[in-house]
């Protein structure tokens, strides 16, 4: 049997996603992205940005310029989502229209900001379901939703456990805002973001909430742009201490640093593979490993980690590529 249907039985995999997800909000910037994403491969996620980091004034031809992108040939590893605006708004439908309407094929995922409830993203969802369904998309569109909110927050598990939702991202700029200077601005920014109590809260159920459910949690963003060791430091502390396995990035700057600060060191991709390889030859039950035990449950935190790896670009040693090989699909009768 294949490692992943050996160690979650039948059960869906915790997903996985670019560790980096770079915002776009202008022609230039979005171009400027893509050609890097050309250059360094799907190693990061772009999101075209139709709200906050958008011109105010220009939202359909906003929409019309994400559509022509979406298509354009330089659009090659169909990792790019789009960050719509809040299904109150009223460019809401017209985005989905739009976007969804003339790029459903080739849209990675689309991010919901400033949702307040469990109830108003399963709403959004069913729209979104029937531009894409209209325009001949077969398979369901992910789903991304910005916890910027008390609601969304107060309603964090909720909003993870919807199949369609596949990531949730913390603002943590709106999110501050929200407490009308009941948190400093310092909150926002390193280190108060990782230390004011009710920001640390926040982050952490976020986290726990996909985790729980097997989504992907993303950091807020940096907004530090020309110092790229706080970029760093942001997202290995983060990855380590929070437990979020994707970041926003603002700048083409932060890309490699945050890519860097997600991705498995090679030792522990070392690990990994010889703790695997050990379990394969026991037939998956237990092993020991300098004096430690390893069984079933910790194959699947290694399993994890090449997995990781991977879709990180990290070259692998020959048996964990091995190890890594797609599943065998079952012969069509």
């Amino acid at each position: 049997m294949h490692p992943s249907e050996v160690l979650f039985q039948g059960k869906r995999q915790p997903l996985l996603l670019p560790a980096c997800d770079h915002y776009a909000g202008s022609e230039k910037l979005m171009l400027k992205s893509m050609a890097l994403q050309q250059e360094l491969g799907p190693l990061f996620d772009i999101t075209f940005d139709c709200e906050d980091g958008a011109s105010a004034g220009q939202e359909p031809a906003h929409a019309q310029l994400v559509v022509r992108l979406l298509n354009d040939e330089a659009n090659r590893h169909n990792r790019i989502g789009v960050r719509v605006h809040d299904s109150a708004s009223a460019f809401f439908d017209g985005d989905l229209a739009v976007i969804v309407g003339g790029a459903a094929q080739r849209l990675a995922y689309l991010v919901l900001p400033k949702a307040d409830s469990a109830a108003e993203v399963a709403r959004a969802i069913e729209q979104i379901n029937v531009h894409a369904l209209r325009a001949g998309r077969v398979t369901p569109l992910p789903v991304h939703v910005l916890i910027e909110t008390h609601g969304a927050l107060r309603e964090a598990d909720a909003i993870a456990a919807l199949p369609q939702v596949e990531c949730l991202s913390f603002g943590i700029m709106d999110f501050v805002s929200a407490h009308y200077g009941a948190v400093p601005a310092n909150a926002m920014r390193t280190p108060g973001q990782f230390t004011h109590p009710l920001v640390v809260r926040a982050k952490l159920e976020v986290a726990a909430a996909c985790h729980a459910h097997g989504k992907v949690p993303s950091h807020n963003v940096t907004t530090e742009i020309k110092d790229t060791a706080v970029v760093a430091n942001d997202a290995q502390r983060a990855a380590a201490e929070f437990g979020f396995t994707r970041m926003w990035s603002i700048h083409p700057d932060q890309i490699k640093p945050i890519i860097k600060a997600f991705t498995p060191r090679l030792s522990e991709v070392n690990e990994a593979t010889t703790v695997l390889t050990d379990a394969i030859a026991a037939n998956w039950g237990p092993t020991s490993q300098h004096g430690r035990l390893h069984d079933r449950a910790s194959y699947r935190y290694y399993w994890t980690v090449l997995q990781r790896a991977k879709l990180a670009g990290l070259t692998l040693p020959e048996a964990a590529s091995a190890l890594l090989n797609p599943a065998p699909q079952p012969e069509s009768t």
